[in-house]
């Protein structure tokens, strides 16, 4: 029930950061480091991957489908962290530090959470709780 109801939350959240990655790249191009090519791009497609994945976990036909978006946000997550650094060097070189600390520290912490999360909610893994099979 928690699992399914985390999914649920997790396909919401992937959902919506997708169709802002389409509707407001903006925000997003701000924040991509300068080793990235073609930045508008890798935004454009970013969204696109955060709305398949979205789509992937919610729909309740099929566990293998489920568990390859799942894999697919686990390792988006991972591939966007050194996006989130870049926000957090950029936010933190502001005179006003922009939204400080409190945000960005969570955030970090949080990232590795969001990769194990899409991974448990998808079925690809039972960690830390392993089912008992006897």
């Amino acid at each position: 029930m928690i699992r399914r109801a985390l999914r649920w939350l997790l396909a919401v959240f992937y959902a919506f950061a997708g169709i802002m990655h389409l509707v407001k790249p903006g925000p997003f191009l701000v924040i991509m480091p300068d080793f990235v090519p073609m930045p508008e791009a890798v935004v454009l497609w970013t969204g696109v991957a955060e709305l398949l994945g979205a789509v992937a976990l919610a729909q309740p036909w099929s566990q293998t489908i489920r568990k390859v978006g799942a894999i697919g946000l686990a390792l988006y997550a991972v591939c966007v962290f050194p996006a989130n650094i870049q926000h957090f060097v950029l936010d933190m070189a502001r005179e006003d530090k922009g939204l400080g600390l409190a945000y960005h520290l969570p955030r970090m912490v949080a990232q590795p959470v969001l990769v194990w999360l899409a991974l448990w909610v998808g079925g690809v893994t039972d960690w830390p709780r392993r089912r008992h099979t006897i």
